[in-house]
C-alpha cells in the first residue's frame, strides 16, 4: 500500500518546489525590474561621485515657452567663474539617454572628476557645462527613449535648441561666437544632439555622440543622417563632429559607421572611433563606465576645436 502513494507524494513535492522556485524567480525579476527600470538605467559598478573644489554641480530651472512649463537643467560652472567677472566662456550641452534626466552625467558618469583631469591637463579650456532634462511631457520611462524633437508630446527640440540657449546666454557669461558652442550626448542623447544642433548651426558647430544612432523611426524629418544633406555646403564647412561606438553594440556601431560615411562624403570634418564594450549595466567598458571613459575623449576633441579657433584668431591679429 505505501508504494501506491509514493508517486503522488513525489509529485506534490515537485510541484511545491516548482512553485517556490517560481516565487523566488518572480521576486528576483520584480526586483530587477524595479532596479533597472524604475530607478533608471543604473550602473552596478559606477564610479563614485567626487566633490571637487571649484566644480559644483547645480540644478536650475526656467520657464520654457515651447514646453509651456518650468524645465530643469544641470550646470557646472567653470573654475573661478565668480572671481573672473569679466571673462566669457565656451558652452557645452550634454544630452542624456533614455530614462535619464539632468543629473545623469553628475551621478552616473562622475563628470566632475573628468573635468578636473581635462582642465589640469589643458585638454579642455574652462567651460560652462549644461545638462538639460531632455524628457518630453510623458516624463522618463523604461518604455521609451527621450524624444529629442518637436512632436505630439512636446517641443523638446525648440525647448533645448532655442529656449535653453536663450536662458544660458542671459544667465551666464558666454562667448557668443558659435565656434565655441558644442552639443553632444550618449545613446539617444547622441541622436538628439545632432537632431537639435544641426537645425541650429548658427549656434552650435561642434557635435559629438557616444553609441548613438542617426535615423529615427519618427521619420526623415528627425533623422540627421538624412536632413544633414540639406545643410548648404558653406555651412557644412563650419561643422566638426566626433563619434564613437562600442564593439559589443552591433546596432549602434553600424548606425554610427553609416553616419560617418555620409558626413565624410559631404565633406564634413568628423572623427569616428570604435572601442571595446557598449551598452549595459556592469563591466569595465559597459554602460556608464564606457560613457565616462570616452566622455574624456569627446571633450578633448571639443577642446581641440576651441583651441584651433583661438589659434586662428590669434594669427589674424598679426
Amino acid at each position: 500500500m505505501p508504494l501506491t502513494f509514493k508517486p503522488k507524494v513525489k509529485r506534490k513535492r515537485f510541484q511545491a518546489t516548482v512553485l517556490s522556485l517560481s516565487i523566488v524567480l518572480g521576486a528576483i525579476a520584480a526586483g530587477a525590474y524595479w532596479y533597472v527600470f524604475v530607478l533608471g538605467a543604473p550602473q552596478l559598478d559606477a564610479p563614485p561621485v567626487e566633490e571637487i573644489a571649484g566644480l559644483k554641480f547645480q540644478v536650475k530651472s526656467f520657464y520654457s515657452e515651447a514646453m509651456g512649463e518650468q524645465r530643469r537643467y544641470g550646470v557646472i560652472l567653470p573654475p573661478g567663474y565668480e572671481k573672473h567677472s569679466n571673462r566669457r566662456y565656451p558652452v557645452i550641452f550634454l544630452l542624456h539617454g533614455g530614462h535619464g534626466d539632468e543629473r545623469d552625467y553628475y551621478e552616473k558618469a562622475a563628470i566632475t572628476s573628468t573635468l578636473k583631469t581635462l582642465y589640469n591637463e589643458k585638454k579642455l579650456p574652462a567651460a560652462l557645462i549644461i545638462m538639460p532634462d531632455g524628457n518630453d511631457d510623458r516624463g522618463t520611462s523604461p518604455f521609451w527613449d527621450s524624444d529629442y524633437f518637436d512632436g505630439e508630446h512636446g517641443k523638446v527640440s525648440t525647448y533645448i535648441g532655442m529656449d535653453l540657449v536663450k536662458e544660458i546666454r542671459q544667465q551666464f557669461r558666454t562667448i557668443e561666437d558659435s565656434h565655441y558652442w558644442a552639443i553632444g550626448g550618449l545613446s539617444s542623447g547622441g541622436w538628439g544632439a545632432f537632431n537639435i544642433g544641426l537645425r541650429h548651426v548658427e549656434r552650435f558647430t561642434i557635435f559629438f555622440s557616444h553609441t548613438g544612432y542617426f535615423i529615427d523611426n519618427s521619420g526623415p524629418q528627425n533623422s540627421p543622417q538624412i536632413f544633414v544633406e540639406q545643410i548648404p555646403p558653406n555651412e557644412r564647412k563650419r561643422i566638426r563632429a566626433y563619434m564613437d561606438a562600442g564593439e559589443a553594440d552591433e546596432k549602434y556601431l553600424d548606425a554610427t559607421r553609416d553616419f560617418h560615411k555620409v558626413l565624410t562624403q559631404l565633406g564634413i570634418y568628423n572623427e569616428f572611433y570604435v572601442f571595446p564594450g557598449g551598452h549595459g549595466i556592469v563591466g569595465q567598458n559597459v554602460g556608464w563606465n564606457y560613457w565616462r571613459t570616452h566622455l574624456a575623449d569627446s571633450l578633448s576633441f571639443v577642446g581641440r576645436q576651441f583651441h584651433h579657433v583661438q589659434t586662428q584668431k590669434n594669427h589674424r591679429h598679426f
